[in-house]
């Protein structure tokens, strides 16, 4: 996953840019662009680090090097950041995801890979704590799978598709049964965060997503 750059400097007061004849525009969208940016990048590390509730305002404001007033004229709240880590960090996944999966020798190993990298990923503290154990109360049970399934479902059902197409599997309805995967993953992200022994549950999931995906590719044999 690609790291944002960190300006060396923000400006505290996003409303008071100085501007150029020149670009005065430009220039202006690069400041708060830039301030914004800073913004996530400090939420993304201390949500990260600490959890949601152990962060405050002025904590991310200070990391971030703007003022609080800054951060609120981005974001109205500290869960409204939140989600734009967590969409931003979910995205992130998703493309480190497809890059793991690059090269499978067919649909139902391009899948797996894409599976077991995401299943990875949550085995870093940082990741495990902001997608899995704070999302779901920070934004509730509804906003979180609208959020989850806003990218990842859509990139499933595609990757189930070809799979169907390519014979190595039966999904008469794909969006469905992406959606129920995903969910598969987010239980199984679940049991590795609650478990004293994260590495085994992660095999144990991963071992149980492949099950079920080798099932899958054994009923659209038949």
């Amino acid at each position: 996953m690609g790291a944002r750059p960190r300006p060396t400097s923000y400006t505290d007061d996003v409303t008071e840019l100085p501007s150029s004849p020149a670009q005065p525009g430009s220039l202006r969208a690069e400041q708060v662009a830039q301030t914004r940016a800073a913004l996530v990048a400090a939420a993304r590390q201390l949500f990260g680090q600490r959890g949601f509730a152990a962060t405050s305002v002025e904590d991310l404001a200070r990391a971030a090097r703007v003022t609080t007033g800054a951060l609120y004229h981005h974001f109205p709240t500290k869960t409204a950041l939140f989600e734009t880590v967590f969409e931003t960090l979910h995205l992130d996944l998703m493309v480190a995801s497809g890059q793991a999966a690059a090269g499978a020798p067919d649909e139902i190993e391009f899948l797996a890979r894409s599976f077991d990298a995401f299943l990875d990923a949550l085995l870093q503290p940082d990741v495990q704590r902001i997608l899995i154990t704070d999302a779901p109360a920070v934004l509730g049970l509804a906003r979180f799978t609208e959020l989850d399934e806003r990218y990842a479902a859509d990139a499933i059902a595609e990757a189930l598709q070809a799979a169907a197409a390519a014979g190595r599997l039966r999904a008469d309805d794909p969006e469905t049964l992406a959606r129920l995967l995903l969910g598969v993953l987010v239980r199984g992200g679940m049991l590795i965060a609650s478990s004293a022994e994260p590495a085994r549950a992660r095999a144990d999931v991963g071992q149980a997503v492949r099950a079920l995906l080798a099932g899958l590719a054994a009923a659209g044999a038949e």
